[in-house]
């Protein structure tokens, strides 16, 4: 077992499941006492806090004042902050059909969450000169699709917004970074109501039917698990990615072409 983040504090948002909970038991068994931030908790969230090193703090990241509830939580002091909070609503009726309501949902969820958890955050990194901030993007960032047309905006606002902050904070110690995932094995593909069972209604399709047309997207022929992930949030926090900074890591199985 790996002991590289020994000592150090973690904050993780939308932790219950899926990339989240997989990054928050990566973290924690590198040592890392983790925050981990959720509207509700899971029985696998209950059982990474029964082991102790997984602190599950109640949230809901669209009320004011949350960011900074979840901050405090770690009583003064944050290591690594990994922003995972995130939806992506499958839009079968097409762009006309995506409300003004609908579109401030997904921004505010994609982006604005991770900005206000950062802000809130960044003071305590600064203080102590050092710190990864490690935010879940998308393949839709730069492969955007009709079918997530908000939340591909999202998302690349995301991209632009680490990019941006990493220039400012980067002299100061803190590193800034993105992960993008193409199709990973979790709720908001596989669940009920994700993208497979909300487009193969639409489509006159079966879910596995999407499934294997995702899959047979990638290279690789499959779906990243949620673990591979969670490895490489890993990687950027600690410290053999000490020089890297303003990055966007793609995990996609090839799903983004290359030639």
């Amino acid at each position: 077992m790996s002991t590289e983040l020994q000592g150090r504090t973690a904050v993780v948002t939308g932790a219950s499941k899926g990339i989240g909970l997989a990054v928050a038991e990566a973290l924690a068994e590198a040592g890392a006492t983790v925050i981990a931030g959720s509207r509700t908790s899971t029985p696998d969230l209950d059982a990474l806090v029964k082991q102790g090193s997984v602190t599950w703090v109640p949230v809901d990241l669209a009320e004011p004042g949350a960011a900074e509830r979840l901050v405090e939580a770690a009583n003064g002091r944050i290591d690594v902050l990994v922003n995972n909070v995130g939806s992506a609503p499958a839009r079968t009726g097409g762009f006309l059909a995506v409300t003004d309501e609908d579109w401030q949902r997904t921004v505010d969820l994609n982006l604005l969450t991770a900005v206000r958890v950062t802000r809130a955050a960044l003071p305590l990194m600064l203080e102590a000169g050092q710190g990864s901030v490690v935010t879940v993007a998308s393949v839709n960032a730069t492969l955007p699709d009709p079918m997530v047309i908000d939340y591909s905006a999202g998302k690349a606002a995301l991209v632009a917004f680490s990019k941006a902050l990493s220039k400012e904070v980067g002299p100061k110690g803190i590193r800034v970074n993105t992960v993008s995932p193409g199709p990973v094995e979790t709720e908001l593909w596989l669940g009920g109501g994700g993208v497979a069972e909300t487009v193969s209604a639409a489509a006159g399709i079966t879910p596995d039917d999407v499934i294997a047309g995702a899959a047979g997207a990638t290279v690789t022929g499959r779906f990243s698990q949620p673990r591979e992930v969670a490895d490489l949030v890993l990687f950027l926090a600690g410290d053999r990615a000490r020089n890297i900074t303003g990055s966007d890591l793609v995990i996609d199985g090839g799903f983004i072409p290359t030639w």
